[in-house]
């Protein structure tokens, strides 16, 4: 279940703050209580506008501004309603015509009870190395097999950051990355080889980046995951995450 407390409101809005630094993008504008950013149409979050505080609001004009930008930018136009959104605005974006392209939920996990365990067959960097990338890139589809537009993005992250891989008899299986910042750490970017699902390796990597997160003060860890992932959101339900919050990302064709 997901929560709509005031405090989760809160936590969600630390979240959402928290992702601008751990996924930045190439180019970021701050407009009003919007982040608007463009990473060259790789990743949803990191190429549409965003709101970072509640109840936040744009008028129709701006609404207007902000599409002719990404329009400029050869992308569609996309706004992500989260829990922030105030309820006009998210009546104008529907109104307009913004499609829903997808839907996901903020996890987040307490990390107090988490003891740190050291796996061998984790290697873990603080940057990401052109190994990291290129295997990242190779093992998705779509516009993420794009190694430049994802080393664009990772390699502008400031706040103390984990790259790990999982090797197999030598072989890298799986990638992960983690990005800690005043307590919280952000966790994304879990890929596993096709040929090496089923075996337990996604927990692996989400169980090494919580216990580097926990090495680093942090007290919670937060992902955010399509909704329609249930592979995954089992796995994140095991690992002690719940649902805190659920948003849409919306695209004008």
């Amino acid at each position: 279940m997901i929560s709509d407390t005031a405090d989760d409101l809160a936590l969600a809005l630390e979240c959402e703050r928290r992702i601008v630094n751990a996924w930045p993008a190439p180019a970021t504008l701050l407009i009003d209580d919007w982040v608007v950013r463009f990473a060259n149409g790789y990743s949803g979050r990191a190429n549409a506008a965003t709101p970072l505080k509640p109840g936040a609001e744009l008028d129709e004009a701006t609404l207007a501004m902000i599409e002719e930008l990404y329009r400029a930018d050869g992308l569609p136009p996309s706004v992500r309603l989260t829990p922030l959104t105030g309820e006009a605005t998210r009546a104008e974006v529907i109104a307009r015509g913004y499609r829903l392209k997808d839907a996901s939920f903020g996890m987040i996990a307490a990390l107090d009870g988490v003891t740190p365990e050291i796996d061998p067959e984790l290697q873990i960097e603080a940057r990401p190395g052109a190994d990291w990338i290129a295997g990242v890139a190779a093992r998705q589809s779509g516009v993420k097999t794009h190694a430049g537009n994802l080393a664009a993005i990772v390699e502008k992250i400031r706040m103390p950051a984990a790259f790990a891989t999982l090797l197999i008899a030598g072989e890298p299986v799986a990638y992960g990355m983690s990005v800690a910042e005043r307590g919280m750490a952000e966790i994304g970017t879990i890929v596993v080889d096709a040929n090496h699902r089923g075996h337990g390796l996604g927990r692996r990597i989400v169980s090494g980046l919580m216990s580097w997160a926990r090495l680093m003060d942090c007290s919670s860890a937060y992902l955010q995951v399509d909704q329609t992932n249930e592979i995954a959101i089992g796995l994140y339900d095991r690992l002690g995450f719940r649902r805190l919050y659920s948003y849409e990302t919306r695209i004008l064709d």
